[in-house]
């Protein structure tokens, strides 16, 4: 196969009443090399592109049909229904059930290869709970969904890719989240994705310290001497090429990063706001370590701006064509995928 052949992608909206339906009008207005095949309630669109005054012709999906390029102003859409008519910018705990079961329904589409990749727009991880469903964020649902003993998230914007070695912790907790075992376990994974989903062959990845100027020697901070550069050391003598553990102060410059493929930081701000002041609003939200590809935005619901049409688009726009090359990338190597 090779990068030109047609990716059909399942997108989930999101927040029925955010503007993840509105980025998917916005998107639909021009055609596309790649067949998108939204999950939700039809309804939810045509109500929002009234609103928007966007023209939008709907298409129930064919799963038996051969997939094809998007084409402008056309949605094709996989139907589920909304529990209550979605308003823009309020939510409903009645719906909350619903946002789940699309992600629930692309993912197992994705399992089952009716899809090539997933790409979700932005969910409300309070509503969702103010419902009764504990949920902590689009990643776990998915890792549980696909049984993936590890996930990376990983984000990406022009010449920079940020994987993080821990998420949503506090500051107070990272240091003693940050062992070895859990560093070889993600850059095996990064490492992995990095070959088989985006094409590199022998990928350089820059490794962040923890503290300031990389620990100093052990003046401040000893978590790179006895965890950090042993675990690379280790990596290393399987062949990983790695750089560090680098001062994060530092690490972000050209020097580095010309020769870099990917970054990993130990945790969530040390890396990210680096990577969305490079281009937030075009930056996409990766999950490496699954079997299947999802890719996702760098922005959450906006609930205000939903059904303004102020909305940008641009880091759904990178996310759909994100999947569709990781797809072709994956397709190359199937038994890997």
């Amino acid at each position: 196969m090779t990068s030109q052949t047609v990716r059909r992608l399942a997108i989930t909206p999101g927040e029925p009443a955010g503007i993840g339906p509105d980025l998917c009008i916005q998107i639909a207005q021009q055609s596309h090399p790649h067949e998108l095949v939204a999950v939700c309630d039809p309804d939810l669109l045509r109500l929002r592109a009234e609103q928007l005054q966007l023209p939008l012709s709907i298409e129930l999906f064919d799963p038996a049909a051969a997939p094809g390029p998007s084409l402008a102003r056309t949605l094709k859409v996989l139907p589920v229904p909304l529990a209550a008519t979605a308003r823009a910018g309020q939510l409903d705990t009645r719906n909350a059930a619903y946002v789940l079961q699309t992600l629930e329904i692309a993912t197992r589409g994705c399992q089952q290869g009716l899809f090539d990749a997933l790409v979700t727009a932005p969910v409300h991880k309070g509503v969702i709970n103010d419902a009764g469903v504990p949920f902590s964020g689009h990643t776990e649902l998915l890792e549980q969904l696909t049984g993936s003993d590890k996930v990376v998230m990983m984000l990406a914007t022009e010449g920079l890719r940020v994987a993080l070695a821990t998420t949503h912790l506090s500051l107070r907790d990272v240091a003693d989240a940050i062992t070895a075992p859990l560093l070889e376990q993600v850059l095996q994974v990064l490492q992995h994705d990095l070959i088989h989903s985006f094409g590199i062959a022998d990928p350089h990845i820059l490794v962040a310290g923890l503290n300031p100027h990389a620990g100093e020697g052990g003046h401040l901070g000893r978590e790179e001497i006895d965890i950090i550069e042993p675990a690379l050391e280790r990596l290393r003598a399987q062949g990983m090429h790695l750089s560090g553990p680098l001062p994060a102060d530092t690490l972000f410059n050209e020097k580095y990063l010309s020769q870099a493929d990917a970054v990993l930081a130990m945790y969530h701000d040390q890396g990210l706001p680096v990577l969305k002041y490079k281009g937030f609003g075009n930056a996409v939200n990766i999950t490496l370590g699954m079997p299947i590809i999802r890719t996702s935005v760098d922005h959450g619901t906006a609930l205000d701006l939903a059904g303004s049409g102020t909305a940008g688009c641009g880091s759904l726009k990178a996310a759909i064509d994100c999947a569709a090359l990781m797809a072709s990338h994956r397709h190359l190597t199937p038994e890997d995928s």
